[in-house]
């Protein structure tokens, strides 16, 4: 009796380490960092329970002509949510954390937003 208390008391705990360590490389683990440079093409605030910004972002390329690509991006800052909107109209270079899933209070996209570098859209690159 004492032999099936142990093994079941082992098998407990490895399943919440094993679901603790999935939850940890899913949610909370820093998959990635980079930053994105183009135009807000929407930016706006939405949520049922977690209200967060989520926006859009169009980069253009030249792969193949010219094509754009967008980049779905989160914030969770109030701060520089405020800093988007204010300079929407210039060209902005999205500094974010990729994550390998999305969370309901961090936003819906696995690209959250830490900090804005604002860009000149007549800047000579």
């Amino acid at each position: 009796m004492e032999t099936k208390r142990k093994v079941w008391l082992w098998i407990t705990a490895i399943l919440v380490l094993g679901l603790a360590a999935f939850f940890y490389f899913k949610f909370c683990f820093v998959y990635a960092i980079g930053d994105n440079t183009g135009s807000i093409n929407y930016f706006k605030r939405e949520g049922f329970i977690f209200k967060t910004f989520e926006g859009k972002m169009i980069q253009t390329g030249t792969r193949k002509g010219m094509e754009s690509y967008e980049f779905k991006f989160s914030v969770t800052d109030e701060r520089i949510a405020q800093q988007i909107r204010d300079n929407a109209d210039k060209e902005l270079t999205l500094i974010s954390k990729q994550y390998l899933g999305a969370l309901p209070w961090r936003g819906d996209s696995k690209y959250v937003v830490d900090s804005v570098v604002v860009r000149s859209k007549n800047a000579i690159q």
